[in-house]
């Protein structure tokens, strides 16, 4: 259960925080949000608790410092492309590698527009593996402010924006059901005076993919 603690006005427990947490299936979790939407903060807490593994999270952001460094984007177009495209592949193969060995996996990038979850989402069906969505849409005001907060070099308010208007149009949850979703849950962040820690602690995550056992 998830600790109880305090409304932000002192009337007592929430009533989400009685509520037992939500327990995502082993699997591919998909997070969905436009940049500084908290979805690093999130997985950062999840696996602080202990909820899974380091390894458990594939990042493109930490795939791309990890292959490039910390470098800003090529200003040539088709560099840029050839290292999104590695960046990707990598991706690709670190999520099929959880996947075929049984092990739950959580996709961590922007992942705002259609295209982008097809290619997700069908790397679990090559391992019948369910597929939960995260969402994380901020309000634009609070987004832009946790934006500032982080300082970012490689993107603008501009760029914030648009993602933000493509998650609004292209990642509401009948659009992503309608995908192959499974189930999706939004996560709570600034707007509902609730910190990562607090927003983890309200899910628990499966480990291991149903027809196989840990050795």
């Amino acid at each position: 259960m998830p600790k109880r603690s305090p409304d932000r006005t002192g009337g007592g427990p929430r009533p989400e925080d009685l509520a037992p947490p939500i327990r995502i299936p082993a699997g591919l979790v998909v997070l969905v949000g436009p940049p500084a939407s908290g979805k690093t903060s999130f997985v950062r807490a999840v696996v602080e608790r202990r909820q899974v593994d380091a390894e458990a999270v594939v990042s493109s952001d930490g795939i791309r410092t990890e292959l490039f460094g910390a470098v800003s984007e090529p200003a040539d177009p088709d560099t840029a492309d050839a290292v999104d495209a590695r960046i990707f592949e990598e991706r690709d193969r670190r999520i099929v590698a959880r996947l075929a060995a049984g092990s739950s996996v959580i996709a961590e990038s922007t992942n705002v527009t259609p295209q982008a979850r097809e290619r997700l989402i069908a790397l679990a069906r090559r391992f019948d593996a369910p597929v939960t969505v995260l969402r994380f849409a901020p309000d634009v005001a609070d987004l832009l402010q946790q934006y500032a907060e982080r300082g970012r070099a490689d993107l603008t308010a501009a760029d914030v924006r648009a993602y933000a208007g493509v998650m609004s149009r292209d990642a509401g949850v009948d659009q992503l059901r309608s995908e192959g979703a499974a189930a999706v849950h939004d996560v709570p962040g600034r707007r509902q005076s609730v910190t990562p820690a607090e927003a983890a602690a309200r899910f628990t995550f499966g480990q291991v993919l149903p027809g196989y056992h840990l050795t």
